[in-house]
């Protein structure tokens, strides 16, 4: 009995790198009239499925014992620090994208996370009125008027488009990203086991959203899709004349970080 318990989590992984395998071979029947930013359906639908099986043998259950496992209070401090230092390549992005308003808020987000926030494990800034601002390189591209090219679904990283994977293997090869930071520790094991929880918060984020999927969607394939797409466009649309009928709040004044005062009546 005791063969068989040890045995049974490498079972279910070799089971779901088999169902991997059969959802490939059997999702690359073609597509006869694939969406105009999806060419290359026929494809996707099979690294779609392929990346179904490996995550609901691997990381989905990983993902679940994590979020078991670990307390709220700490999950939140972990989300909030690397939330903290997204927000740093989220003011680079924006900087590069010449909106100045949003290069100082998120500077000032990450300034006063790291101070007051405790390394940013408190967002406390967002407590004061100023909420996170979205941003990457795939967005700056599109800024600059790079459209998203076809849609892609990559093997075990998920959807994507030419443009916004160009972008993020780009930032990778450079060393400039969101994990930069991390990559600076010269321990190996500590930054290893650094970024490997990172993925695992990600993942453990995405839950939720992946259960409501489950709940509603009719195509899976589809609606995460069409999901990403529409939010890819609105945040490169929301920072060009494209998005002008959107609201501007590039006057916006910035928020005040300073302590209220008491009232002393």
């Amino acid at each position: 009995m005791k063969n068989q318990t040890r045995h049974t989590p490498r079972r279910r992984y070799s089971l779901g790198l088999a169902a991997a395998a059969v959802a490939l071979a059997s999702g690359c029947a073609t597509v006869e009239s694939p969406s105009p930013r999806d060419p290359l359906e026929s494809f996707n639908r099979g690294v779609f499925a392929f990346n179904d099986a490996i995550d609901g043998a691997l990381f989905k259950p990983i993902a679940y014992a994590y979020r078991d496992l670990t307390p709220a209070p700490a999950r939140s401090c972990i989300r909030n620090v690397f939330g903290n230092l997204e927000d740093v390549w989220s003011a680079f992005n924006s900087l590069l994208q010449a909106r100045g308003h949003d290069f100082f808020n998120t500077l000032g987000r990450v300034m006063f996370n790291s101070t007051m926030g405790l390394g940013g494990c408190i967002d406390v800034a967002t407590m004061n009125g100023a909420h996170k601002i979205n941003n990457d390189l795939g967005t700056t591209l599109g800024v600059w008027g790079i459209g998203t090219g076809p849609y892609l679904v990559a093997p075990i990283w998920g959807p994507t488009t030419l443009r916004d994977g160009a972008a993020t293997l780009g930032g990778l090869a450079a060393n400039v990203s969101p994990i930069t930071p991390i990559k600076a520790i010269d321990d190996v094991p500590v930054r290893n086991s650094i970024i490997g929880l990172y993925a695992l918060d990600t993942r453990e984020s995405l839950l939720d959203a992946d259960e409501l999927v489950n709940r509603t969607a009719l195509d899976r394939y589809s609606f995460i899709r069409d999901a990403y797409l529409q939010r890819r466009d609105a945040l490169v649309n929301q920072r060009t004349s494209d998005g002008a009928a959107l609201p501007d709040y590039s006057d916006d004044e910035l928020p005040d970080y300073t302590d209220p005062q008491p009232d002393t009546q």
